[in-house]
This record gives C-alpha cells, structure tokens and sequence, in this order.
C-alpha cells in the first residue's frame, strides 16, 4: 500500500470517528446531536473503512478502527454496561393471563399516502384499541371518517401546516368528565382513556427534523404538556430522533416517562425497496409509565407509507381493588 493510500484512508477513520464522537456530546449543542442520528450507519463506515489495512502491516490500526466501530455501533443497542454509553430501556413484561390486555397501533400515515386502503385495511385486520397517528392531513382526515362507527372517539389537532397533524382514535370511552387537548401547532394530542373502569392517558406526539431544524426548541416548547401528561400513560409517535439521541431522552425526562425498546428501523426513504428496511432509522418512539406494563411493540408490515406501523401490546397493572367493568367492555365482548 503506498503511502498516500494509507493516508488517505486514516484520513477517512479520523473524519468517521470524529462524527461519531460528536454524536456522544449532544448534551452540549444540538448540532453535536444531530451526528447521533447516524451513528450506527457511521460505525459500519468506519468498519469498512478499516478492513483495507488488515492486508497491510498496519494490521494493529486497521484492528483498533474495527474494534471501535463495533463499541459504537453496540452503544445504539443497549447492550454496552459503560455507564452513560449504552442507551437503557425500560422493561418488557410478561403478560398475566389474570390481566386483560390491550393493543395500541402506531404510524406516521404518510400525508401523500397513495395507498390508503392498505393503512384501513391493516386496521381492521388488527382492530387495535387505540390509534396514535401522525400526518393526518385533510385527505387523511376523510378516509379516517370510515373507521367512525368502529372508533367512535376522536381527536385530530389543528395545524397551520394541515400535513404534520396528529390524532388519537379510540374503541373505548374517553374518561368521564375530561376532554383530550392538542397544543397549538397539531404536534401533540393527549386523551385519558377509560381501559375498562381504569384510566390510562394516551399521547400522540410528532416533532420536527433535528438540528438545523426547530426539534431541540419545539421539545423545550411542549415541555408544559409532557407535564400535564397523567401518572399511567402511554406516549406514542413519530420522534424524527434516534432512540440513543437526546430528544427522547427529555421527552422522557419531562413526562416522568420511561423509555421502551425500539423493534428496529421504522423508517426508510420511499422510493427505496423495503427489504433494506434495516438499513433505515428507528424514529417511531413508545414510551410509559405508572400502571402501565408494556408486553410487546412489534414493527407490522408496509402500508404505503415511509414509515412502518408498531403494534403495542400492555396492561394496566393489577389494583389491590377489583377492576370495574365498564360497560363499553360488556359491548366490546359481545
């Protein structure tokens, strides 16, 4: 290898692990944040980056880059102990057959969406309990009226943008004597909803781009609401952040809220075929808290949108008081 090539190749591992350094000082600026997103896709660069010189006598360098590219990539997993690297997640739990449970879907409906049959018809395949959806606009607005008769309680927030609205829909009751509330710019809708005599809220939340973009003020902005969120609960929606990157982590930190594990990649440009899904970003966040026991998030199948559906199985933990049943249970037995 000539001297200019393996100059231009540390050349290429030190612009690599300088992004990917910065990613871990998002605390600090924004824009150091933004380096987080891609963090995993910079790990692999580095890795491949690294292997030409495991031909060369500079073997120990190739092997020190490789060695760091999977440090960094772990860290996007959870599963590196160095505290404060490794991203923690709240717990899975099993479910309790003593415990009914219930099914919350998530999606970004894609505001353009040219196959909206799919997105229905995925509903009434798996006629979830709660919906928590983003891009809702007025062309979504319309195709929605159609799941009214199964999904008799709404909200859909009002937005200058029309396509960046979120919404909540519901088989079962808001709680009695409340009223679901959106902020002011259709970014985040929360309800409390009756889950068969006990009440749980629900929040739907979908935030902008990340730096250059307004997320890191728009979060600071909704702190009030993530406050305002009740003791059980369940925030769902399109983040436009990494699991590891900061903004979630706030969101959480504002709303008492724990983080739960991503299922992978839920977002992918388009006009890419889905099977390279892996290779995309996991933006689509669940978080909980209080009552609420999370036993599963699954990633569901494509439905024409960039972004794929989660399914959230969980239950509201056991009262030392018997669960009232509510009538709306009675009505969704039969």
């Amino acid at each position: 290898m000539s001297r200019l090539v393996f100059m231009l190749i540390l050349l290429g591992i030190a612009a690599v692990t300088a992004a990917i350094a910065a990613g871990f000082f998002g605390h600090l600026h924004p824009a150091l944040d933004s380096f987080a997103h891609f963090r995993a896709h910079l790990a692999v660069l580095l890795g491949l980056v690294c292997l030409p010189l495991f031909a060369t006598r500079y073997l120990k360098v190739g092997a020190v880059g490789v060695l760091g590219a999977i440090l960094a990539f772990a860290t996007t997993s959870g599963t590196v102990p160095i505290p404060g690297l490794g991203k923690e997640y709240g717990p899975l739990y099993a479910g309790d057959p003593k415990e009914p449970s219930y099914r919350l879907l998530q999606l970004n409906l894609l505001y353009n969406n040219k196959q909206p049959e799919l997105v229905l018809s995925m509903i009434g395949r798996v006629q979830p309990d709660v919906l928590t959806l983003e891009e809702v606009s007025h062309p979504w607005e319309e195709k929605l009226k159609l799941l009214s008769a199964a999904y008799p309680y709404s909200i859909i927030c009002p937005d200058p943008e029309d396509h960046r609205r979120v919404a909540i829909l519901s088989r079962r009751p808001f709680r009695l004597g409340t009223q679901p509330f959106c902020d002011g710019e259709g970014v985040i809708a929360i309800a409390s909803i009756d889950f068969g005599g006990r009440s749980a809220d629900i929040a739907a939340l979908h935030l902008s781009w990340p730096w250059p973009h307004k997320q890191y003020w728009q979060v600071e902005g909704l702190k009030p609401f993530f406050e305002r969120i009740g003791e059980s609960a369940i925030l769902a929606g399109d983040l436009n952040a990494v699991p590891w990157s900061q903004t979630p982590a706030r969101v959480a930190k504002y709303g008492g809220l724990t983080q739960m594990p991503s299922p992978g990649s839920t977002w992918l440009f388009l006009e890419l075929p889905r099977y390279l899904l892996f290779a995309g970003l996991p933006i689509d966040q669940v978080f909980a808290k209080g009552d609420i026991r999370v036993h599963s998030i699954q990633r569901l199948y494509a439905v024409g949108s960039d972004h794929s559906p989660l399914l959230v199985t969980f239950s509201l933990k056991r009262s030392e008081e018997p669960a009232q049943i509510s009538q709306t249970d009675i009505a969704l037995a039969d």
